[in-house]
């Protein structure tokens, strides 16, 4: 388990998640403010081709295709029912310490999930493309 001062971490702290948000498509007069955003517990982790992902820094539920009108709590509850940050009853920083651990121990789980499915994922595209050259190799023969 990875210790509780990395720098992933500090996405506990709304300010942190809110500074992420450099270049962000919508900052005014729409639900999906980078306020609102870092409220849901999304970070902002644009790529070249999609300026408007997000990713919740505890369940790693990426969400991009964003509308103005989008509620980014809506949408985090209605595409990550699970993450238990989303679902807080009280502020980060009223948690006890007893709370903070049993909540690093689940976004544990969503990592170790997220990193076995990307696993998976990379094996079954090396398996596809081994597949097709195999089955080649079979009909050119």
């Amino acid at each position: 388990m990875e210790p509780l001062t990395t720098e992933h971490t500090k996405m506990y702290f709304y300010e942190n998640r809110l500074q992420t948000y450099s270049g962000w498509p919508f900052e005014e007069g729409c639900a999906c403010t980078p306020e609102n955003m870092a409220k849901a517990g999304f970070i902002h982790t644009p790529s070249e081709n999609s300026p408007d992902i997000a990713m919740c820094f505890f369940c790693y539920k990426e969400l991009e295709g964003w509308e103005p009108e989008d509620d980014p709590v809506k949408e985090h509850k209605s595409h990550s029912p699970l993450c238990t940050f989303i679902s807080l009853k009280k502020s980060v920083n009223e948690l006890t310490v007893e709370e903070i651990l049993k909540l690093e121990k689940e976004r544990q789980k969503f990592l170790i999930k997220k990193t076995c499915n990307q696993v998976v994922e990379k094996f079954e595209e090396a398996a596809k493309s081994r597949r097709a050259e195999i089955m080649k190799t079979a009909l050119d023969g």
